[in-house]
């Protein structure tokens, strides 16, 4: 009874895609690795539930890829249309797109939440709260000179967000450095 519920449990388990074997016939050339390489990276994307990247990717290697790798991509393809999250979102406001983009930022999902910021900051370049959240970004992933050029945008957008950055614990990691400190405490200077 025990090996048919662990059968069960396996068999409803997220399946990881897997490549396809290697050809030993095929050549090693550099375009054939490339293509295998990039395929490989589209099943991590999928793997890593990051379905719009792995559609690039995918469609940027069928047209070239050997049959049983297009068979393949073209059924990836469709996963991830069928899962990409970009095409389902739809947002009243940028500011509901940044409360998304700060959901994502606190799950610790940096590269998708820097995505979503970008995103505002395309379609409403003085979207302040957006620079401030790219500010934070920076800051929380070790990137001092872009937290300081977001945070100084945002603040010449709009002064309160200098208020703001001043108790913010998620700029704990910039308070060693002069040139944050003179953007928070100009008076001081």
């Amino acid at each position: 009874m025990a090996r048919m519920q662990e059968s069960r449990e396996a068999s409803t388990a997220r399946r990881t895609p897997r490549p396809p074997a290697a050809n030993p016939r095929s050549g090693a050339g550099g375009a054939s690795h490339k293509l295998l390489q990039d395929y490989q990276n589209a099943l991590q994307f999928i793997s890593d539930g990051k379905f719009e990247k792995a559609r690039v990717l995918l469609e940027k290697i069928l047209p070239d890829a050997p049959p049983e790798i297009a068979e393949r991509g073209r059924v990836y393809l469709m996963v991830c249309a069928r899962n990409s999250r970009s095409s389902d979102l739809k947002f009243g406001s940028p500011e509901e797109h940044y409360d998304y983009a700060v959901s994502l930022l606190n799950a610790g999902s940096f590269e998708d939440a820097r995505d979503q910021f970008e995103l505002i900051l395309s379609k409403s370049p003085r979207a302040d709260f957006a620079l401030y959240g790219m500010a934070l970004l920076s800051s929380m992933t070790g990137q001092a000179e872009e937290a300081l050029e977001h945070l100084t945008r945002a603040i010449e957008i709009n002064p309160a967000n200098r208020i703001q950055a001043r108790s913010d614990p998620d700029f704990v990691d910039m308070a060693d450095d002069p040139r944050f400190t003179e953007l928070l405490y100009p008076e001081m200077g």
